[in-house]
């Protein structure tokens, strides 16, 4: 396994960008997080 994040959470103000997210990337594994512009993915 390369990642692994468990319940991540982000909020902007009172807006919830991720909210309790948890996954795993393993090697080998492409990963792409998507979502509209503004929403916090970087």
């Amino acid at each position: 396994m390369i990642l692994e994040l468990k319940q991540i959470s982000k909020s902007f103000g009172s807006v919830k960008a991720i909210n309790e997210t948890s996954f795993k990337i393993n090697e080998g594994e492409i990963f792409a997080l998507i979502g509209p512009n503004g929403a916090g993915k970087t």
